[in-house]
């Protein structure tokens, strides 16, 4: 599968994320800046990464999501191309209504920079089937604004469709997420917001490689 990076003004994880893709796939991924109105044919996964977009100066990933090439994007994931939103990138889906739901800043008001552990809640997506359910697993994060926040209505339907994909063990939860929710998909099941970074830890030299699934399966390299 060929993959592809969205960059944004203000991303600052693209190189980590350009490196995870590279290192698993075996080729690295195109790059698609913000002002580009399509994205080849022949990309099967998209993968915002995080970041400060725009300095986060109106609300995170507000500016981002109405950049063109997120028309592009939308319209791939509609097709059913793959797509990844992570941290900064979440915020985006988010806000390009891609996801259902919004991030808030962190109970604790503070930025949170530490490893926290994640369940596989649902094992059966394009992007967790290389995991088990209830499996848990290592991951970092890096952000101000996690809180994951849903009314009731879309929290229950979520819920029941098995749209959440991860969910913070209840004694790591960074930052007060309704339901310990760490990363969702949407209902097509073909587009996957987290706020952990899984592409920080996906070879030894990391510290661990609990990450490194989540793309394999992604990219096609494990069953779905």
């Amino acid at each position: 599968m060929k993959a592809a990076v969205i960059l944004l003004p203000g991303l600052n994880r693209d190189r980590d994320m350009i490196a995870a893709l590279t290192k698993i796939s075996g080729r690295a991924p195109q790059t698609v800046w913000q002002t580009e109105t399509a994205i080849d044919d022949d990309i099967d996964l998209i993968v915002i990464p995080g970041g400060f977009s725009y300095g986060d100066y109106l609300r995170c990933g507000a500016i981002a999501a109405r950049m063109p090439v997120m028309r592009a994007v939308k319209e791939k994931a509609e097709q059913g191309t793959r797509v990844i939103g992570v941290c900064n990138g979440f915020q985006i889906l988010l806000e390009a209504g891609l996801l259902p739901g919004a991030l808030m800043r962190n109970a604790s008001l503070k930025f949170v920079c530490r490893e926290v552990k994640l369940e596989v809640a649902n094992a059966s997506t394009a992007f967790t089937s290389g995991y088990t359910k209830g499996q848990i697993i290592r991951c970092p994060v890096a952000h101000h604004d996690g809180n994951y926040f849903a009314d009731p209505d879309t929290l229950a339907d979520i819920e029941a469709s098995g749209q959440v994909a991860f969910r913070y063990t209840a004694d790591t939860n960074p930052n007060g997420s309704m339901n310990n929710i760490a990363g969702i998909v949407n209902k097509s099941g073909n587009v996957l917001g987290m706020m952990p970074h899984p592409e920080n830890l996906i070879e030894p030299a990391h510290g661990g490689t609990d990450g490194r699934a989540l793309f394999e399966a992604a990219l096609g390299l494990v069953d779905a």
